[in-house]
């Protein structure tokens, strides 16, 4: 098993916008196979840092969401609404090596 920490700081206009974008986003990919579970956050001290962190069964199914059309869509969709690239790391539970 792999999370993977997606790190987005959103345009402080496009906050209802956003977050219909990265629902319909996750939605997604919780309809993927190898995902296994899912949480988003909001940064207490900035609103609009966000944070993913799916859980994925593998490094390969986590390679095979990220690089599908369907991702590469709705990203195209949510880049506008961002101030950055998105940031993402990848990472296993501690002993797992």
């Amino acid at each position: 098993m792999i999370y993977v920490l997606i790190e987005r700081e959103i345009t402080s206009e496009m906050g209802s916008t956003y977050e219909d974008a990265a629902h319909k986003l996750l939605t997604n990919a919780y309809r993927t196979v190898g995902f296994v579970d899912g949480q988003t956050f909001t940064d207490k001290d900035n609103h609009l840092r966000r944070f993913t962190l799916p859980q994925w069964q593998s490094d390969l199914h986590w390679q095979h969401w990220y690089t599908s059309e369907e991702r590469r869509a709705q990203m195209a969709a949510l880049q506008p609404m961002l101030c950055r690239e998105e940031r993402i790391t990848i990472l296993e539970l501690a002993g797992a090596c």
